[in-house]
């Protein structure tokens, strides 16, 4: 595909990307492909991935309580609880308002960590990057941000998004459909969205703008993009996704560059098709 090579002229010392369509054939890939990258908040997909398998073991329940009072593990995961961004202090009721939390991902690995009596980078391993292949990709840290992978682990994930293999299609389902419609909301590095959706662990496009993705990005885009330079976007509509890992942060340059680039890529998947 020639649009990933738009990677080449972003002003990051290392970037790979690849896309994957949803029949799992990889339509192309650009740069150092088995390079491991921080993927700081890109990790969330993942640790809400683990907490799916928990639920479908029976370990914890989506609407059992979790975090603060009167929240639940889907209200963690939908970023609904109420805890503040980065500390573990309530700022609004459960379901009322969404506040992107990085302390309420933490919460969640805590509770299923409890629920199975496995660590939670441990059972991540073993309910996610285990049985994908992704040998490259490890949590040592928060699952909130702690996460390293490649290009080459991601494209296993964004396959098996698009085609469960792990949860049942459902399920997945369920994840990437909005909890708590109508919500408002900080969506960091892009200010105040109305509504500021988001399923279980996924952040859902719909009609947000600004946003990291593509103008021609279908509403039903979702996924998420890391403070670390990373993202991971699945366009049902499209039949593919796309994974962008760099080692510059993120910030003016990438709100200039992403879009664009998501945009060539889907033009020349819409003039393959």
């Amino acid at each position: 595909m020639q649009s990933l090579a738009m990677i080449e002229n972003w002003p990051v010392p290392t970037a790979a990307t690849a896309v994957v369509r949803a029949d799992g054939t990889v339509s192309g890939s650009y740069g150092p492909a088995s390079h491991r990258f921080p993927l700081a908040s890109v990790t969330k997909p993942l640790a809400a991935y683990a907490v799916l398998v928990a639920y479908e073991e029976g370990a914890v329940e989506l609407d059992e309580p979790a975090g603060p009072e009167g929240s639940t593990v889907r209200h963690l995961l939908s970023h609904t609880s109420g805890l503040a961004y980065d500390e573990h202090r309530v700022t609004a009721p459960p379901g009322t308002r969404r506040l992107y939390s990085n302390a309420g991902f933490e919460a969640l690995g805590e509770h299923v960590a409890k629920a199975t009596d496995i660590p939670f980078p441990e059972y991540l391993r073993q309910a996610v990057l285990e049985p994908l292949g992704m040998a490259s990709t490890a949590l040592d840290g928060s699952p909130a941000r702690d996460g390293v992978s490649t290009v080459d682990d991601l494209v296993r994930f964004a396959a098996e998004l698009q085609a469960p293999r792990l949860l049942d299609p459902r399920t997945v389902l369920e994840a990437m459909t909005v909890v708590h419609p109508g919500l408002s909301g900080i969506l960091p590095g892009y200010g105040h969205q109305k509504p500021n959706d988001w399923g279980l662990g996924f952040e859902i496009r719909d009609s947000k703008s600004p946003h990291w993705t593509g103008s021609s990005s279908s509403p039903r885009t979702f996924g998420h993009f890391g403070q670390s330079g990373t993202f991971l976007w699945v366009d049902p509509d499209a039949g593919a996704a796309c994974v962008v890992l760099t080692d510059r942060d993120f910030g003016p340059w990438a709100i200039d560059a992403w879009p664009p680039f998501t945009d060539a890529v889907l033009a020349e998947l819409r003039s393959a098709s």
